[in-house]
């Protein structure tokens, strides 16, 4: 299944594709707890984002890099569901996550977090500017998750690497929320510039991009 799972992902131009054992986190899901009794593993799928795309982040988001976020979005939710699809052909669960909707305002949080189980899923790290650092495509991927019972044989997580002595992120940040440690980043800075820029930029989405442009990787 695995297998068959990640020939199909590939095969839709996406870039990543993992899994992850999920019971020590599932009391972490704002998501009933009946709802995921049994889906003890995840399937995480993501996109890599175009270059080019990026590359007209001047000082913050577009419009451009809005449409291009968002369409992404609705491709990993097809995506997704293509994939629950196949899992229940084979008589399996399948609980698919949008790829982008709020939950918790407050905390700015989803039903799981795409970006906790794609670490576990050893696609990445994470990094100064607070999300997913994956080797060969940096904080440049969009990632989405798949809830299943399916007992996938989980390899040993390995350490994929780190941020090394890379500032990038923290001289871009717009909002000086980035620190060389991950377990500073500012949150309520973050969330503030993010604020403004739904505002003043005419996007209807609490996005920047600025730290993911410049976020490319180690090749």
């Amino acid at each position: 299944m695995k297998e068959l799972l990640k020939n199909f992902v590939l095969s839709q131009g996406l870039a990543l594709f993992g899994v992850a054992e999920i019971k020590e986190i599932k009391n972490e899901f704002l998501i009933p707890k009946e709802a995921t009794e049994d889906l003890d593993y995840a399937i995480s799928i993501g996109y890599k984002l175009s270059q080019p795309i990026l590359n007209t982040l001047v000082d913050g988001p577009n419009q451009q890099y809005y449409f291009h976020y968002q369409r992404v979005n609705v491709l990993l939710d097809t995506i997704a569901l293509q994939i629950s699809g196949i899992i229940h052909s084979k008589g399996y669960k399948a609980m698919p996550i949008p790829a982008s909707q709020v939950v918790d305002w407050q905390n700015m949080k989803g039903a799981v977090s795409h970006k906790k189980i794609a670490e576990l899923a050893g696609l990445g790290w994470r990094g100064r500017n607070n999300l997913i650092v994956n080797k060969q495509f940096g904080s440049q991927v969009r990632y989405t998750t798949i809830l299943t019972n399916i007992p996938f044989e989980i390899e040993q997580k390995k350490e994929t690497g780190s941020c090394g002595d890379c500032e990038e992120c923290i001289n871009i940040c717009p909002a000086k929320a980035i620190s060389f440690s991950p377990n500073e980043f500012k949150f309520d800075l973050c969330k503030a510039k993010l604020k403004e820029f739904q505002k003043t930029r005419n996007i209807g989405q609490m996005i920047c991009g600025m730290c993911v442009k410049v976020c490319k990787g180690k090749k």
